[in-house]
């Protein structure tokens, strides 16, 4: 299937269902007709903003149909969305905003997770709570941004209203929006993400229309894609593991179910009400908190035909074992892929679904080097997964020398990522590089040991990071979050590793907890390394 523009794709599916639902969420939906009317609607406003082709609109909004209204209409005058992570804070949100040269930036007045985001831009953003409404803004620190939009019915100071930004493009012809469509090339950039540092700011990545949407519309056939399919994606919808199922859905045609916020019973009930055939929950955070609800039974995921997690291969087994109607796979990839870069078969065996990633999408190319020697290896041998094709993007905004570190002058981009390949070319993921543990000489993958931990029967999710010691160098350190209502100790996780794994291997502490550090997906374990040697070593 050729890759199109981003806002071709969607005009496609709009004349072919206009009446078919487009975005669900627990208190909106639009159909694709009042997806594209208010697109169109942003589109107009920001083009009489002046803002032109390749140009940046930031967007920060809590999950809905303006936020998708938002990047779509961006895209249609060729302007390049940038994704505000949602978690940032005023000194990231500074930097990128700065970094990305952002002309206007969309907000909403939704509440997302108690943070008010024009309270959080007017903190990053000096001088914006003395804009007047329709004034430019002159902020040395940021040249750049003109104006600062607040959609919704509550007006802030400093921000431009929902009405006066939509009034600006009244006036703006469709043909005008619309026409110069045809002529965007698919390498185009379509839309901006930065990824988290733990010791750094944020990188960004610019991905091409190709990249943004090469894992959702060419990988979406390892989920066997079918017109009309209804995706229940509940992730921030400023990460690619909603933009990637997303891009996959419009392809079809088809209906994308959303959460402002996930909570597991009112999933439940949107999932028995939706009855969606596909699901990308991604994260056993979010799957194991439905597996494990009261209201949760073997024929809740019935209408579910392929689900997407990552995991542990026996945390992954787990799973499976309570979805008889759903074939989970998972896959492998990052922000710098638009996604996954490969994902497993529906129809492969339970073991292959869940000991491998599956294989390289069309287009795009794997392998495993020897981060030493530099030189490839082969089947059944670790080391860093590198990859390279249409589904990768070109290099990180502003960062020459992360680009220099990042690809070879072979193009191959170095993900950073442990894994190995099967004999049938079938990626095995194996950890971070840098989420290597190094005890007594040994090295020692954080994931084999989560994925042991998981398989006791009151461990939930499990993370293990390493804890600086003299004779060591570092010790594993395991942290726990139980099952509902079950009880363990230290002792008895120890000793459950005991003549199970490598003694190396075996957690030298153990803590347990009921709220992680999360990042947009992903827990953060700088934070749990450093709450370990805050306790134990000062």
């Amino acid at each position: 299937m050729d890759i199109e523009a981003f806002p071709k794709l969607f005009l496609s599916a709009y004349e072919k269902a206009p009446d078919r639902d487009c975005v669900v969420l627990s208190d909106e939906r639009a159909t694709y007709a009042q997806m594209y009317k208010r697109s169109l609607q942003v589109a107009k406003a920001l083009s009489a903003l002046d803002i032109t082709k390749g140009e940046r609109v930031g967007i920060l909004m809590a999950n809905s149909v303006d936020f998708v209204a938002s990047l779509i209409g961006a895209t249609f005058i060729g302007a390049v969305p940038m994704l505000y992570n949602g978690r940032f804070k005023s000194r990231e949100i500074a930097h990128v905003t700065s970094d990305a040269s952002i002309k206007v930036i969309l907000t909403s007045d939704r509440i997302e997770e108690h943070v008010n985001y024009g309270d959080l831009l007017r903190s990053a953003i000096p001088g914006l709570d003395r804009q007047s409404n329709l004034q430019k803004l002159e902020i040395s620190e940021m040249p750049e941004l003109q104006t600062a939009v607040m959609l919704g019915a509550t007006q802030h100071e400093g921000f431009m209203s929902e009405d006066d930004f939509l009034s600006l493009g009244e006036q703006v012809e469709t043909s005008t929006v619309l026409d110069p469509v045809d002529s965007f090339d698919p390498d185009d950039p379509a839309v901006m993400f930065y990824t988290s540092g733990t010791t750094a700011m944020p990188k960004g990545c610019e991905l091409s229309h190709r990249v943004f949407q090469h894992s959702g519309v060419i990988g979406g056939e390892r989920f066997g894609l079918r017109a009309g399919d209804k995706m229940w994606a509940p992730l921030p919808m400023f990460h690619t593991t909603f933009t990637m199922p997303f891009t996959g859905i419009v392809s079809v045609g088809g209906t994308v179910i959303s959460m402002q916020h996930f909570d597991a019973t009112e999933a439940i009930e949107m999932i028995k009400t939706e009855r969606p055939t596909l699901a990308f929950p991604a994260f056993t955070t979010i799957t194991m908190a439905l597996l494990d609800h009261p209201q949760y039974d073997s024929d809740t995921f019935s209408s579910i035909r392929t689900m997407f997690n990552v995991a542990p291969e026996d945390v992954l087994v787990k799973m499976q074992e309570r979805m008889p109607h759903t074939s989970q796979i998972t896959g492998f990839g990052m922000t710098e892929t638009g996604g996954s870069v490969c994902l497993g078969e529906t129809t492969a065996s339970l073991e292959q679904r869940s000991q491998t990633c599956g294989k390289a999408f069309l287009g795009n190319e794997i392998r495993i080097q020897d981060p030493a020697t530099g030189e490839f290896v082969g089947p059944g041998v670790k080391g860093e997964i590198i990859t390279r094709g249409l589904g990768v993007f070109s290099g990180y905004h502003n960062d020459e020398a992360k680009n220099a570190e990042a690809f070879d002058d072979d193009g191959w981009f170095h993900t950073g990522d442990l894994g190995e390949m099967t004999a049938n070319n079938e990626v095995i993921y194996s950890g971070r590089l840098k989420d290597m543990l190094k005890v007594g000489g040994e090295n020692v993958a954080a994931v084999e040991v989560e994925g042991f931990l998981c398989t006791h029967p009151k461990v939930k999710i499990a993370a293990v990071v390493g804890l600086p010691d003299e004779k060591y160098t570092e010790v594993p350190v395991a942290f726990i979050e139980t099952l509902a209502d079950e009880f363990l100790t230290e002792d008895e996780v120890i000793d459950y590793c005991r003549n199970e794994i490598s003694s190396y291997k075996i957690p030298r502490h153990v803590r347990f907890i009921t709220e992680w550090p999360m990042g947009a997906t992903k827990i953060l374990k700088y934070e749990l390394r450093e709450k370990i040697a805050k306790e134990l070593l000062s």
